[in-house]
């Protein structure tokens, strides 16, 4: 009996993740689409928090984020949100969280006034997104992680989304923002921030 307590405590703890803190809140801004964006990153503990960085497709941080330790380079995969496997947001935070998908990114970016605000102490830059409702979230400025490198953190965000490139099985969609405006693709190595949403 004590052997299998010890297993099954084995288990759970290869399964759990840490809680998501408990001051989340699903912010609702007034999108077509009804998506409601988290007011924080996966891995921090307040809105201007940067958070955690994953590979694509990838639930946990690591310390090096190369293309020999990617786990879905050179993988088939469908969209990943909601996937516990694959799902950085749902792994971590439970519930109906998800990665938001290209087409919730896009409409992020489209449906959506942004603002570049500096801030006061060493962590750079973030961007007040407001929607047609005026009400906001901030995504800061997290940079990506390259090998142990961390890159643009203060002037460049880098934020996954659910959804696999079309045609590069190394390939996924994200949200990029920085001096020199968005982009939406990315290699799946890089380790990039995640902004969970709920629909």
């Amino acid at each position: 009996m004590k052997k299998l307590i010890i297993l099954f405590a084995l288990i759970l703890s290869a399964v759990s993740f840490a809680a998501p803190p408990s001051n989340i809140q699903a912010v609702d801004l007034g999108l077509p689409s009804g998506t409601k964006w988290a007011n924080m990153n996966v891995g921090a503990k307040k809105p201007a928090d940067y958070g955690d960085y994953f590979a694509w497709g990838e639930v946990k941080p690591k310390k090096t984020y190369t293309e020999d330790n990617c786990q879905t380079c050179g993988r088939e995969l469908d969209d990943i949100a909601g996937n516990a496997k694959y799902d950085a947001a749902t792994a971590n935070w439970g519930g109906k969280w998800k990665m938001p998908t290209i087409a919730q990114m896009r409409e992020l970016k489209d449906k959506c006034t942004w603002v570049l605000i500096k801030l006061k102490n060493s962590k750079g830059v973030l961007v007040k997104v407001t929607g047609p409702n005026e009400n906001s979230i901030f995504l800061p400025a997290a940079g990506d992680r390259d090998d142990s490198d961390l890159w643009g953190a203060g002037s460049f965000g880098f934020y996954w989304s659910s959804t696999p490139y079309e045609n590069f099985s190394d390939g996924a969609y994200d949200l990029d923002f920085g001096s020199d405006g968005q982009h939406v693709s990315r290699r799946r190595y890089n380790g990039l921030s995640v902004r969970p949403v709920l629909e």
